[in-house]
């Protein structure tokens, strides 16, 4: 078989029109397909790069992240240890924070041997939920800037403080169980460290899902959140400047 560039198989195979072309995509999955340059057969190349078995088996897998708790324990993470972080595309004090070297939809759990599921590379959805003051408009920016950073945005008004984080719980536990309900995912991955979500975490589970925390370990994370997660990842090395 011959091929390509990089070493991956590839197959030519006659292309007549569009709607075929597009049924090529999407059933080989992982693959690329591009025309045969200056070639009047038109034929295209589909490029297969190697797939190890344990791809095949990956999971689904859907982030939630309670951006109010997530931001305010990496505000309180990075000034114990002295640090400030810097309002930009990924923070908004008080409002939300995400990791620059991570990618919302980018799978971070891996890495660990000790999972006791591996997941697809890329998450089906990631879900950002939080609130802010001010009017309609002002929402509408924040959303825009959570949906560009690759975030389903969920963002409340500012009401009383205990309606606000209501609102916030009740919207991200109506998602996660819902999701796992239908059958959308096999891992949840939530980002909080809030005990509260300990019984949303243990029915999910008795649904057959993973479920794995991320959080900030030693600032605010609840022992019996952690506990009952499938997996725990302390993402304090985001916040915290990597030794050299």
């Amino acid at each position: 078989m011959p091929g390509s560039d990089n070493g991956s198989p590839v197959v030519a195979l006659s292309v007549t029109s569009e709607p075929w072309r597009g049924a090529v995509y999407q059933d080989l999955g992982y693959t690329r397909v591009r025309m045969i340059e200056d070639d009047p057969t038109g034929l295209f190349q589909i490029e297969r790069p190697p797939i190890r078995a344990l791809d095949l088996w990956r999971k689904r897998w859907m982030l939630f992240v309670d951006g109010e708790n997530f931001t305010m324990r990496a505000q309180a993470l990075a000034k114990d240890n002295g640090l400030t972080l810097s309002p930009g595309r990924n923070y908004l004090p008080d409002i939300f924070y995400w990791p620059e070297r991570l990618r919302p939809t980018e799978e971070f759990t891996n890495a660990n041997d000790n999972v006791p599921s591996q997941v697809q590379p890329h998450a089906i959805r990631a879900y950002y939920y939080t609130s802010a003051t001010g009017d309609e408009r002002k929402l509408t920016e924040i959303r825009e800037a959570l949906w560009t950073l690759g975030f389903h945005p969920e963002v409340f008004k500012k009401g009383r403080k205990d309606e606000t984080a209501k609102a916030v719980d009740i919207a991200l536990a109506k998602d996660f169980l819902s999701h796992a309900f239908l059958g959308n995912y096999e891992v949840a991955v939530l980002a909080s460290g809030d005990g509260d979500y300990v019984p949303l975490v243990q029915e999910v589970k008795r649904l057959g899902k993973v479920v794995y925390v991320a959080a900030f370990k030693g600032t605010g994370l609840s022992p019996e959140l952690r506990l009952a997660a499938d997996a725990f990842f302390d993402m304090s090395g985001f916040v915290l400047p990597t030794s050299t």
